[in-house]
């Protein structure tokens, strides 16, 4: 918790005040038990009316003033504590955003979410406590043990037993409740990703009448949750009635012994009055104290798991990079020995592969399921660093560029089509948002979205709910291929997305993309033969490995594979020697 502190660098006033005006109503409240014993020994003592009178209107300054100060500390604690979840929110933010892909697999979406928001809070809600009680809680303890020194120093020692037996309870909850609050949050992180995975997959879940597994799975998992707050819910409430226990001792060991004192004249009944008084103050602040507790063992659990996030470094960095030179090499991009493994020590997704290919042409990537097509392409724009070998774009290796002009001059369409809530004109700027209105229609006419675009009364200012969901898979990818087109980029990679398209609209595009043949250089990764058939150059890959690069028909005579992929999708050559594009 203490690491997170730093966000409160910008509420140092807030955070001083706040403490500042709690212990000056804790002075307040101190002082109400000896007024209250001065009424007593003296006012109703002597039957003095104007005495008990002048006394109350103290007793309601201080309970006025008390009153202002409790307000003025309250606002200053919430600021500081809204200001500190809203820099630690956004840091945050920032941070998971710095990550590559590969920690955020490792990672987990659901549990990004979940300390995104839950643990935030939590840690929020902490902070306001602490600054609203941390020093208030203990200066009311240590205050009212003091003031009963002033009182009687022999009934005072049944406060000094009492207190660390006190705090013995609070240590108990707090060891045993912090790491049941742990467990907690990670049932959380579970109950994000299944709310997640059903409310992304329902029409699966559908299709195959499996609502009631995922119900029994939910419940299963909720009852576990359940079951764990329940049992750190049992410890914490442990609190009050162990507090209460104590308190309610040394009370009836303050009237009884101090009974007896008042009874030989050691002390006054308004005296005696005041120990009882203070002995409440400090069960009410040991039972602020052990809120704090509970709230703070939260908040300890969301920091640790908050820290966790921060403490993970992506291993792509693009320090030290500068602006490189793209003019002086006609390869747009090369790979050298390239191999690539998604976990340290594990089997390679990509294995030493070598090609290179020139400005302006077009690449087809082809190969059986899980053979590393989108591993390939994605080591491109840098998304993962390769691990053996080496990736170059424009004669220089993806390295040495900044993130930003490096990934400024590619497209990429990802297999899924992710587009986000915002208009369709918003969601086409996402990679050039300065781009002209000729190149937003350009890019659609070229991704054959234009018509359905157009077709629509409100045009680019259609509203497209969060991922697209409003559109058919077509239309998404459609659209997701003219956002990568927008702004003219000099590389073009299209990852197995055209899928969801008919072999019409799949056509058209490939002739779109033909015209502008030379413009830039283009990857299209497909499972289809007649995507690829017309590329300058295919590569077949096989289990990660290259087994094959050429033209369509090099490859028919030199690659078993690619003729094997060819027969399986009934091509027929004219001249007998394979497969050809069924395009007109």
């Amino acid at each position: 918790m203490l690491k997170l502190f730093r966000y409160l660098r910008h509420y140092k006033l807030q955070s001083i005040l706040g403490p500042l005006f709690k212990l000056t109503e804790a002075c307040f409240e101190l002082a109400v038990p000896l007024v209250m014993a001065n009424i007593i020994d003296v006012g109703i003592a002597n039957e003095d009316s104007d005495y008990i009178i002048g006394k109350g209107i103290v007793l309601v300054l201080l309970g006025v003033l008390g009153l202002a100060a409790s307000l003025t500390a309250q606002f200053f604690a919430a600021r500081a504590s809204l200001g500190f979840g809203t820099e630690l929110r956004r840091d945050l933010f920032r941070h998971i955003n710095t990550l590559s892909h590969k920690e955020i697999d490792s990672l987990g979406s659901s549990t990004l979410v979940s300390r995104m928001t839950v643990d935030i809070n939590q840690a929020q809600t902490g902070i306001n406590m602490l600054l609203r009680l941390f020093l208030r809680s203990p200066f009311i303890v240590i205050g009212a043990v003091i003031m009963a020194f002033s009182v009687s120093v022999k009934l005072t020692l049944i406060f000094l037993v009492a207190s660390p037996l006190l705090a013995l309870v609070i240590f108990f909850v707090m060891k045993k409740t912090v790491p049941m609050y742990k467990r907690i949050q990670k049932k959380l992180d579970r109950t994000t990703l299944m709310v997640g995975e059903n409310i992304s997959g329902v029409r699966v879940i559908r299709a195959f009448s499996r609502q009631e597994d995922e119900r029994k799975a939910f419940e299963e998992n909720s009852g576990e949750l359940l079951d764990l707050q329940l049992k750190a819910g049992r410890i914490s409430a442990l609190t009050n009635p162990c507090t209460y226990v104590i308190v309610y001792i040394a009370i009836i060991a303050i009237i009884w012994f101090g009974g007896v004192n008042v009874d030989a004249g050691s002390i006054t009944q308004g005296e005696l009055i005041a120990l009882i008084s203070y002995m409440n103050q400090i069960l009410l602040a040991l039972l602020a104290v052990a809120i704090l507790v509970t709230s703070l063992t939260k908040a300890q659990a969301s920091a640790v798991r908050i820290n966790e996030v921060f403490a993970v470094q992506s291993t792509l960095t693009d320090d030290g990079c500068t602006e490189q030179d793209i003019t002086a090499s006609d390869i747009a991009v090369e790979f050298k020995n390239v191999s690539f493994s998604y976990h340290e020590n594990g089997e390679n997704a990509v294995k030493d592969i070598s090609f290179s290919v020139k400005n302006g042409e077009t690449v087809g990537v082809i190969g059986g399921t899980g053979c590393g097509k989108s591993t390939l392409v994605s080591l491109i724009p840098r998304f993962y660093d390769c691990s053996g070998g080496g990736v170059s774009v424009f004669g220089n290796n993806v390295k040495a560029y900044p993130f930003k002009q490096l990934r400024g001059m590619i497209g990429y369409v990802p297999q899924k089509a992710e587009l986000f809530r915002g208009t369709v004109e918003e969601n086409l700027r996402y990679r050039a948002k300065d781009a002209s209105g000729e190149d937003i229609i350009k890019a659609l006419k070229t991704a054959q979205a234009y018509d359905f675009v157009m077709a629509d009364p409100e045009g680019l200012d259609r509203m497209i709910t969060a991922g697209g969901k409003n559109l058919s898979g077509g239309q998404r990818q459609r659209l997701t291929i003219a956002r990568a087109l927008v702004g003219e980029p000099k590389i073009l990679i299209l990852d197995d997305s055209a899928s969801a398209l008919d072999l019409a609209t799949d056509a058209a595009l490939r002739r779109a993309l033909r015209e502008k043949k030379g413009e830039m250089t283009v990857f299209i990764v497909s499972q289809r033969i007649s995507s690829i058939r017309h590329a300058d150059k295919i590569l077949v890959l096989d289990d990660g490995e290259l087994v094959g690069t050429g033209t369509h028909e090099q490859l028919l005579d030199s690659c078993p594979l690619y003729n094997e992929i060819c027969r399986s999708q009934q091509y027929s050559d004219p001249v007998g020697k394979g497969a050809v594009s069924d395009e007109k």
